[in-house]
């Protein structure tokens, strides 16, 4: 990971009560497809790459599965132990993945909810290889948040907000960012067959969320970039966002597009 992407990976950590409150959990459809997959249950062996605050991990934690969550940031991880007290085959791992240590063949289920994109490729997906058994799946997942067009006039104004702010501090060009599609799913799903993974599946799930001014700005600072951009940038950044959804009604919606990526070990 450059110290770019390291940077960034770390300030999850700096909002993690935040960071539970505001982000989404998955849509029951991606764990159905899971299990449908493969079957985990009281004699699996599950491992989640990056837990964050658990956003992802109780319907697998359900399944009586003994289950390991690893997670980079010490305060992350001191919540998820408060949060899954109760289960007692729970356990977590607080340090990066690729230096964790896990044995090799072990896992029946490895996977990983809008996290994996930290590690680089070629460290990860062999990793994942290794621990798991044969016939053991990866599955990773993510949440790819769009704003909705049934205000485009906001959606415009916001644009143009990113535009003097965020782009301007990052030096990204006007116009430049693309939105997730399923050819980016398509290409993700590809990935592990580079590794020596079998059985490729993505799959595409849709939702869309609501959020007053308020609940947005607060949404918006559990992303790492936001939370990375100089604060007296950030305070009038967040602030005219906030000032212009309330120009236009008080709420924002937001589309959801969750890709799953399934593969298999021989």
């Amino acid at each position: 990971m450059s110290d770019n992407r390291k940077e960034l990976g770390e300030t999850f950590d700096t909002a993690a009560s935040l960071y539970d409150k505001m982000r989404p959990g998955y849509v029951e459809e991606i764990y159905k497809t899971i299990f449908d997959y493969i079957q985990i249950d009281n004699s699996s062996r599950v491992v989640e790459v990056g837990s964050g605050s658990g956003q992802a991990s109780l319907p697998v934690l359900k399944t009586g599965c003994e289950f390991t969550a690893v997670e980079y940031g010490e305060k992350l991880s001191q919540l998820l132990k408060d949060k899954f007290k109760e289960y007692e085959r729970f356990n977590v791992v607080t340090g990066k993945f690729e230096d964790v240590l896990i044995d090799e063949n072990s896992c029946d289920l490895v996977f990983s909810a809008t996290a994996f994109h930290w590690i680089p490729e070629e460290i990860g997906y062999p990793k994942v290889y290794s621990i798991l058994k044969s016939g053991g799946a990866f599955a990773r997942f993510a949440n790819r948040p769009h704003i909705s067009q049934d205000n485009p006039d906001l959606a415009s104004e916001i644009d143009e907000i990113y535009n003097g702010h965020y782009n301007k501090f990052y030096g990204v060009k006007s116009g430049s960012k693309k939105w997730f599609t399923e050819d980016n799913a398509r290409e993700i799903s590809l990935i592990p067959a580079k590794y020596g993974f079998t059985d490729i599946e993505y799959h595409l799930f849709c939702r869309t969320r609501e959020f007053t001014a308020k609940e947005y700005i607060a949404l918006l600072g559990t992303y790492s970039d936001h939370i990375a951009i100089e604060e007296s940038i950030r305070n009038v950044f967040f602030g005219k966002i906030e000032d212009a959804i309330n120009r236009y009604g008080g709420t924002i919606s937001i589309n959801d597009t969750l890709d799953l990526e399934l593969a298999r070990k021989k």
